[in-house]
């Protein structure tokens, strides 16, 4: 049977203090846990060796029946362990106690765990099941994984806020948007994520937002762009739009001789701006003048007389 060295295991030295041991565990333990290194069998092994080295030492009284037992291996070899006196290890033979971990042994090294353990650990410190509740092992507390996903929304649901349920790996999370939401925006939704193991936190929902674009109106930062057409007559003279916006029907003065293509700014009717309530981004309205067809002959007729009038006014005018 191989001696396990377990201090050398744990990369500590015989006069190691108890934090010590306790530090360096947990750095290899958070190295070889087999979430970190899935389908890795040697890093399961050590990650497995790190555990039953720990049991033993984490314990002064355990601890101290292992360094007794160290100087006495070669005569335990020579007789076996039928005839070694396991009476100066302070238990009788070995199955004699009983040793209450934190875990489940089971769940580390699936059914049957006690083969998790090696046969020098089982030969000195019992056999599994010997007491109620039997050996149960160290395993540190995992933190769950962060989960990622995204959510696309309407820009009516970004404009007024909204509320969504989402079903995350059989979980039905509702989550709230606020006015204003953003395509790229992530929301955290703490502790949604990947449940922990052994009692560790579980990880964070991350959400990234997109916001379905409609045809006509384009979002820049908390502004909004609207393409809106205009008839010839109401760009010439002057006169009102009736457009439909994210926040509801709005009338908008067009200026008398506006030009195609240019845009009218009405101040706090963009996006509200996230996480403050009241604050509003400008909303721009960009005119396309729309040119008149299939003119009848008095149409014509008088777009011609116009045209004529407005060679003599800027002939007079020079």
């Amino acid at each position: 049977m191989e001696y396990k060295d377990y201090y050398n295991i744990l990369s500590v030295s015989k006069n190691a203090s108890q934090d010590e041991i306790r530090k360096a565990y947990r750095k290899l333990a958070v190295k070889y846990h087999p979430d970190k290194n899935p389908g890795d069998s040697q890093a399961e092994e050590r990650f497995k060796e790190i555990n039953e080295a720990y049991e033993v030492l984490r314990d002064p009284e355990k601890r101290k029946k292992y360094d007794r037992l160290g100087a006495n291996w070669k005569q335990f070899q020579h007789e076996g362990a039928g005839g070694f006196d396991f009476s100066r290890f302070g238990g009788g033979a070995p199955g004699g106690e009983s040793f209450y971990f934190e875990g489940d042994l089971g769940d580390l090294f699936g059914e049957g765990g006690e083969r998790g353990f090696s046969d020098f650990f089982k030969t000195f410190f019992g056999n599994f099941g010997a007491s109620p509740g039997g050996f149960r092992t160290c395993r540190p507390k995992t933190r769950g994984s962060d989960l990622k996903t995204e959510l696309e929304i309407s820009l009516q649901e970004a404009y007024h806020g909204t509320s969504r349920i989402l079903n995350i790996n059989g979980r039905k999370i509702r989550i709230s948007i606020k006015p204003g939401a953003y395509t790229g925006q992530e929301l955290r939704i703490k502790g949604k994520g990947a449940q922990g193991s052994h009692g560790g936190d579980s990880g964070n929902l991350y959400i990234t937002l997109k916001v379905r674009s409609i045809e006509g109106c384009m979002v820049q930062g908390n502004d909004l762009v609207m393409k809106a057409d205009v008839d010839l007559y109401t760009a010439v003279l002057g006169g009102k739009l009736t457009l439909d916006t994210p926040a509801g029907k709005l009338n908008v003065p067009v200026p008398a001789g506006s030009q195609n293509g240019s845009k009218l700014r009405l101040k706090g009717k963009g996006m509200p701006v996230y996480n403050r309530p009241g604050s509003y981004g400008n909303l721009y309205v960009q005119l396309y003048v729309v040119i008149p067809r299939n003119l009848t002959p008095e149409e014509t007729r008088l777009f011609s007389r116009l045209k004529d009038l407005r060679k003599n006014n800027i002939h007079s005018y020079n």
